[in-house]
């Protein structure tokens, strides 16, 4: 039997899923070279991000920061915008910090292993691995959650997450080839996310199937074990959306770190993961006719968020911010949770009162 790269390989050959940031296998044996800029902002979108909500998203940055030096040129304020609705907004901050550090004292030009790769903000060890296995061919150890469940269910190993990542890096340590390391990465990665998947995956169709434990003993859905999880909290508070009689609506920002760190917000009450907001119309920011416009429910990593909508016309500012006209807002750096309060008081926004 063949080793586990070289049949994983000669699938890959033909069964590379096409991606915006990925240079194509055939594309590799003709001389293209992966771009590094595109690799690092792709696994930087991609962490706890599905594919296909990333690709939007990474071929919008590219057209409007061709390369690492114009990103590094732009705003924070424009990055945040570009990245609203991505969540982890600590990870669009960091990309700017790298972006600017690469440009700085790089010359725009990324660091060619994992280690020198590391010491850029926002790059951990995966991701240091992952950009040096693509970008640049090194032979790193590289381990995401399509990774885990491929190798889990191969070995059959039923320690549970996250202890067994570990055995995982193991695994891969030993199967990935000093040969096309980057290729048999991302073979490993389209393997998990088309071939062999969280539910019913295919495994007459799996290259590697031959010696697949789990697949012999017909148990491959059981990996990887994960632990039970804790049940998520849920926090609440109230949100005040404020009209202007022109029907601009009044925005804040939020601290730089932090829960929604730099993001742009309509004024809530002082919720956080730990500890519960003010509810009711006392809790607005100044004194209005407010109107009750029903829940919203947000879940985040840790907690679930369920917050009071309120809006009201008002005249007075109603604290440090700005004011949003409606050709506006869809520009502004809003995260998903205030897109759905805005979205709770649609009917009503945007309606001048006579």
């Amino acid at each position: 039997m063949k080793p586990i790269n070289i049949r994983l390989l000669a699938w890959y050959d033909s069964h590379a899923r096409t991606l915006p940031w990925r240079v194509s296998p055939g594309e590799g044996r003709q001389g293209v070279l992966p771009d590094p800029y595109h690799v690092w902002l792709s696994e930087v979108m991609l962490q706890q991000t599905t594919v296909a909500t990333v690709g939007p998203y990474f071929e919008k940055f590219i057209a409007k920061w061709p390369t690492v030096k114009n990103l590094a040129a732009c705003d924070l304020e424009d990055v945040m915008k570009a990245w609203a609705g991505l969540g982890y907004y600590s990870r669009a901050r960091n990309l700017k910090a790298c972006a600017d550090k690469v440009a700085s004292e790089h010359d725009g030009k990324f660091p060619q292993t994992a280690a020198e790769l590391q010491k850029l903000p926002g790059i951990g060890p995966y991701t240091s691995a992952a950009i040096a296995a693509i970008a640049f061919g090194e032979r790193t150890t590289v381990v995401d959650g399509n990774i885990e469940r491929v190798s889990t269910r191969h070995t059959a190993n039923s320690t549970p997450l996250p202890q067994v990542k570990e055995h995982c890096r193991e695994f891969m340590d030993r199967v990935t080839p000093a040969d096309r390391p980057g290729d048999f990465v991302q073979a490993m990665m389209d393997l998990g996310a088309t071939i062999c998947t969280p539910r019913n995956p295919a495994c007459s169709l799996c290259p590697i199937n031959d010696d697949c434990q789990g697949h012999i003993q017909q148990i491959a859905e059981q990996f990887p074990v994960k632990a039970p999880k804790k049940p998520k909290p849920t926090r609440v508070g109230a949100a005040f959306v404020a009209q202007r009689p022109d029907g601009a609506i009044w925005l804040t920002k939020r601290p730089n770190k932090g829960l929604l760190g730099g993001m742009s917000v309509v004024p809530t009450t002082g919720w956080t993961a730990s500890k519960n907001g003010a509810t009711g119309y006392a809790a607005a920011p100044i004194v209005g006719d407010w109107i009750p416009h029903g829940h919203i429910r947000h879940t985040f990593t840790h907690f679930h968020l369920e917050l009071e909508v309120w809006s009201a016309h008002v005249n007075m500012l109603p604290g440090d911010g700005w004011w949003s006209l409606q050709h506006q807002i869809g520009g502004e750096a809003l995260p998903t949770v205030m897109k759905k309060v805005i979205s709770a008081v649609a009917d009503d926004l945007f309606k001048v009162p006579k």
